[in-house]
């Protein structure tokens, strides 16, 4: 078979596309197909769909094409461009790429399969390309999938923050409860961090919203009040960080009386700091013991400890009433409980106290995002050798935690290779 039918046949061409050219470099391993298109053939506007005469040409351009054995091939072309009454002049859509794409179709599906089995290093190895082309492959692929997304009602949110490097770097993670998986994930922590997963929601799906589980974070608050209908009713703050907000209440008031202590010349609370910070029941064994000593002594560590497990029973509670009933006997304990963070802390939930309740109308928590998150972490641990390895190809200001937000946008999943659960 001729070269030129052969590779003819191979892209697929139809008319008024032909291969006219092949190419081949033996001292380079490279092959080049060119393409052309016949005279006096009109194409189609993208938009309308109007039939138009070619206007002109841009300059040859290359596609990468799937190697024809240990050969790189190239797609070369020059793109015909049309002039529209309504759209102006833009270039036509060929057959063998996608829009803006520097790769054809088949290198592309080919390229996606390969980053679904090995990490993208590897991927670059065996595809012979730059990292920076495979982000791109990655990117696009991750766009294409969001745009075949259907949309549909997510009823039950989950809204976490990630700390992703040091120096307080956080990236928003948006959770779909229900179905346990990642819906979006922003740069920062701030209301336009939100804003941006809500913008892309219709006005029926925002209606459906019927939950959103976040914690006690004033712009999340207010990205959701908003954009949801009915937030006040619908923003539970998670058990997680309430008992997180709690507990740092209670390391407050051990970092102050272990200080007191320490001028005393007594080191009772060296080194208790993580005692005092378990649940009861997920207290080691091998510290029970010594635990029970410490609670026997009547520190102020220990109400305060006390203080903050009895919070944890409100959950418990199977009605609404009996919860804020327990709240109130709470409240009234650790304000009158001169412990001074321990009262911040009571004067904090008071205020926020509606959207704790929330909880007994829609019974949702954090749990789906902490788990989440601690893929996230998996994630995190991976990249980091990786990127810092890479930094070196971009600007200064491309830190790892961009890496890793890359990373986290294109991929929703677990390490393998994590890029195509929104396809």
């Amino acid at each position: 078979m001729h070269t030129v039918t052969f590779y003819q046949q191979l892209l697929g061409l139809e008319r008024p596309w032909q291969v006219d050219s092949v190419q081949i470099s033996s001292e380079e391993k490279r092959i080049i197909v060119g393409i052309s298109h016949r005279n006096g053939v009109r194409f189609r506007c993208s938009e309308c769909g109007m039939d138009l005469p070619v206007y002109d040409h841009v300059g040859a351009r290359a596609w990468r094409h799937l190697d024809s054995g240990s050969f790189l091939t190239f797609v070369e072309a020059r793109i015909p461009r049309v002039a529209c009454l309504f759209h102006g002049v833009h270039q036509v859509e060929v057959p063998w790429a996608l829009p803006h794409a520097r790769f054809t179709s088949p290198f592309e599906r080919w390229a996606i399969d390969v980053l679904r089995e090995t990490d993208v290093l590897g991927a670059t190895r065996l595809l012979r390309i730059s990292w920076d082309e495979a982000w791109h492959l990655m990117e696009r692929a991750v766009e294409r999938g969001q745009r075949r997304k259907q949309r549909r009602v997510m009823a039950r949110l989950g809204v976490d923050e990630k700390a992703i490097a040091k120096g307080h770097s956080y990236f928003t993670v948006v959770s779909d409860l229900d179905r346990s998986t990642v819906e979006y994930v922003a740069k920062d922590r701030k209301t336009s961090s939100l804003d941006g997963f809500y913008g892309t929601l219709t006005p029926e799906q925002l209606a459906g919203i019927e939950a959103v589980a976040m914690d006690m974070w004033d712009p999340f608050i207010a990205s959701t009040t908003a954009h949801v209908p009915g937030a006040a009713a619908k923003i539970v703050f998670d058990r997680y960080h309430v008992m997180t907000y709690l507990n740092k209440a209670v390391d407050e008031v051990r970092k102050q009386e272990h200080r007191a202590l320490r001028t005393e010349g007594d080191e009772t609370l060296t080194g208790t700091k993580y005692l005092w910070l378990y649940a009861e029941e997920n207290l080691p064994e091998s510290h029970a013991e010594w635990f029970a000593a410490l609670r026997a002594l009547h520190l102020k560590t220990g109400r305060a400890w006390a203080l903050k497990e009895s919070f944890r029973d409100l959950w418990r509670y199977q009605r609404r009433g009996w919860a804020e009933r327990h709240w109130k006997q709470w409240y009234f304990w650790a304000t009158h409980s001169r412990l001074d963070p321990i009262v911040k802390a009571a004067h904090t939930l008071q205020r926020h106290l509606p959207n704790v309740m929330t909880y007994f109308a829609h019974r949702i928590t954090n749990a789906t995002s902490e788990g989440l998150n601690s893929k996230i972490q998996t994630i995190k641990k991976t990249l980091t050798d990786i990127a810092t390895r890479s930094i070196s190809r971009r600007p200064s200001t491309f830190t790892v935690a961009d890496w890793i937000f890359i990373h986290l946008a294109s991929n929703t999943g677990f390490m393998k290779p994590l890029i195509f659960r929104w396809i």
